[in-house]
């Protein structure tokens, strides 16, 4: 008679990271991955994940192995784990922010999202959204300045514009 054990084990998955880097994962945390979902259904046995970093995908994991932990009864437990989670420095919540839009982890983007509309909640100088977000400005603002004068000057009707063939 086979054993109960047998049935109860869990599937294992193999995540392999940006870095090269293998990660084992129980079934039961990388179905909160939507973008994995049918995969995890399949017999695909490694997911690459080529736009998540090690370092991220851990505490990714992490947050996704309590969560798999959840229950009524431990509700306050997550809440703490939670609030501690989320005590990271701007570059690690954006990196967050990335991959769980990536691979669709929907309480953790609803977890993180609220935090960095705060940070930027009343910023209204682009530089200093930019700055919090480490975005380059890719264009030369002085050029587009002067091509933003050149046409409000035709807009307005004190430049005309000369006729090229």
């Amino acid at each position: 008679m086979a054993s109960s054990s047998s049935k109860t084990e869990l599937k294992k998955m193999l995540i392999l990271t940006s870095d090269k880097d293998e990660f084992e994962i129980d079934e039961s945390v990388m179905v909160q991955f939507e973008t994995i979902q049918k995969m995890v259904e399949g017999d695909f046995t490694l997911i690459p994940l080529p736009n998540v970093d090690t370092e991220t995908l851990i505490k990714v994991i992490e947050y996704m192995k309590k969560h798999a932990e959840k229950t009524n009864s431990n509700e306050e437990a997550i809440k703490k784990f939670e609030k501690e989670f989320m005590n990271k420095n701007i570059n690690e919540q954006n990196k967050l922010v990335l991959v769980t839009h990536y691979a669709h982890i929907i309480s953790l983007t609803n977890l993180l999202n609220p935090t960095i509309v705060d940070r930027v909640e009343d910023k209204t100088d682009p530089e200093a959204i930019r700055k919090i977000f480490n975005v380059t400005c890719d264009f030369d603002i002085p050029t587009l300045d002067e091509e933003i004068k050149f046409i409000e000057g035709i807009l307005s009707g004190k430049m005309k514009m000369k006729k090229i063939i």
